[in-house]
C-alpha cells in the first residue's frame, strides 16, 4: 500500500453510480449530488473525454415512489418497482444535462444481450455512435424484464462489462464509502484506506466487505468489477461520490480513494466478449491441467478434469477451478455435461470409443478460453 499519487485516466471513462449514493440511502433521488456530478462530467466531455454513465437507482427510486420500505422478495415486484423508478431516474439525468445543452440516451441491457456475440457487437456500436454524436449514454440493467438466471446481479459488474464494450481507459465506481479499506472500518479501528493495488492481487478478496441494504453491490463486487475491467486494460478508481468535485479530481489524474490497476495483458476483442458470459457449470481440474492452462496457455483436455458440477450444453460457458475451488479460467465447452461426465479423466484418443463419435479433441479450445 502506498500514499496517494497520480495516474493517467485517459480519454474514455465509464462512471458507475450506486443506489445508496444516488438515492441517499432510500430517501429519494439525490438531485443536488446528481447536478454536481453532471457539472464535472460536462467539463470532462468538453475537454475531449468520452463518458458512459452506468446508473443504479431505478428499483430504489421505484420503492420510494411506491411507498415500499424494503426491497421486494418477488422478482415481479422488483420489476414493477424498476419500471416506476426508471422514469424518474432517466428524467433526472436528462434534465440535469439539458442545463448544459447536452442530450442523454437510455440504454437498458440484460446479460442475455451480451451473451449473444451479435447483440454484444450491436451494443458496442450503439454506445460508440452515441459518444461520437456527443450524447451521454446512461446504462442500467433492464430490471423490468430480467430474471435471476440472466441478471448481472449488480451494476458494478455491468459497469465493468461496459468498460470492456467501449474499451475504456478508466472505470470509476462512485460509492458512499471513501474507497476500499484494509478491513471493515466499522469493526476495526486500525483499518486503513487502500490507496493502490493491482486488480489481480489475491489479498483484495480478504479486504472486500459485504453488500449494503439498498444496493446489491459492495466491495466484493467492486473488486470483481475491477478484475473484469482490467481484462480490457482499464484501471479502476473506487471513490466517494459525496466528495466535492470528485470526478474533476480523478480527471486531473489524482486518486481520491482507491486505485486498482490493470497490469495484465489486454484480451483480444473476442475474449473480452467471452468474459461477459455467465458460467453454466464448473470443471474441477487436477494440478497438471491447472499448470498447463496457467503457464503454457494450452487447451483444456478431458484427461485433466476430475469432476464436474451443473448442467450445460455444448457451447456453454463453464468455469475451471483448481482443487481448492478457486476459479483459474473459464471457457466455451465442446461437450455437454452428460458427455463430459463420461469422458473426464480420459485421454482424447478414447473419446470416440466412449461416446461413439469424436466432436473435438479438446474439452475447451484455447481460443475459447480466458485465464484468470
Amino acid at each position: 500500500m502506498t500514499e496517494a499519487f497520480s495516474f493517467k485516466p485517459g480519454r474514455s471513462w465509464v462512471i458507475k453510480i450506486g443506489s445508496s449514493l444516488l438515492t441517499d440511502n432510500g430517501q429519494g433521488l439525490a438531485v443536488d449530488l446528481v447536478n454536481h456530478w453532471v457539472d464535472d462530467i460536462v467539463e470532462a466531455t468538453r475537454s475531449g473525454t468520452r463518458i458512459v454513465i452506468v446508473s443504479s437507482g431505478a428499483v430504489a427510486e421505484g420503492m420510494v415512489r411506491l411507498g415500499l420500505t424494503s426491497r421486494p422478495k418477488s422478482i415481479h415486484l422488483v420489476q414493477a418497482a424498476a419500471a416506476v423508478g426508471q422514469m424518474g431516474l432517466i428524467q433526472l439525468y436528462e434534465s440535469s444535462f439539458q442545463r448544459h445543452g447536452l442530450h442523454t440516451a437510455q440504454v437498458l441491457l440484460t446479460h442475455d444481450d451480451l451473451r449473444s456475440r451479435e447483440r454484444y457487437l450491436n451494443a458496442r456500436s450503439t454506445l460508440r455512435n452515441l459518444l461520437e454524436m456527443g450524447v451521454i449514454p446512461v446504462v442500467n440493467e433492464n430490471d423490468t424484464v430480467v430474471t435471476d438466471e440472466i441478471r448481472f446481479g449488480d451494476n458494478d459488474t455491468l459497469a465493468a462489462l461496459v468498460a470492456n464494450l467501449i474499451e475504456a481507459d478508466t472505470l470509476i465506481l462512485l460509492t458512499d464509502q471513501q474507497g476500499l479499506f484494509s478491513s471493515d472500518p466499522k469493526l476495526d479501528k486500525d483499518a486503513s484506506l487502500v490507496r493502490h493495488l493491482g486488480a489481480s492481487e489475491k489479498r483484495l478478496d480478504e479486504m472486500a466487505g459485504v453488500s449494503s441494504a439498498m444496493g446489491r453491490g459492495g466491495m466484493v463486487t467492486k473488486v470483481k468489477a475491477a478484475r473484469i475491467a482490467a481484462r480490457s486494460g482499464a484501471n479502476t478508481v473506487i471513490a466517494s461520490g459525496k466528495k466535492s468535485r470528485v470526478i474533476q479530481e480523478i480527471g486531473t489524474g489524482k486518486v481520491p480513494g482507491t486505485l486498482l490497476t490493470a497490469g495484465k495483458e489486454v484480451l483480444v476483442s473476442r475474449k473480452q466478449w467471452l468474459v461477459t458470459l455467465i458460467a453454466r457449470g464448473k470443471l474441477y481440474l487436477d494440478p497438471g491441467a491447472v499448470n498447463v492452462l496457467q503457464r503454457h496457455g494450452r487447451s483444456l483436455l478431458a484427461v485433466g478434469v476430475r469432476r464436474i458440477e451443473g448442467e450445460f450444453t455444448r457451447g456453454d460457458m463453464v468455469a475451471c477451478l483448481d482443487d481448492k475451488g478457486t476459479e483459474i479460467a473459464r471457457g466455451l465447452v465442446n461437450y455437454g455435461s452428460l458427455e463430459t461426465t463420461r469422458i473426464i479423466g480420459k485421454p482424447s484418443g478414447e473419446i470416440e470409443n466412449i461416446l461413439g463419435y469424436l466432436g473435438d479433441d479438446e474439452l475447451i479450445h484455447r481460443d475459447n478460453l480466458v485465464i484468470g
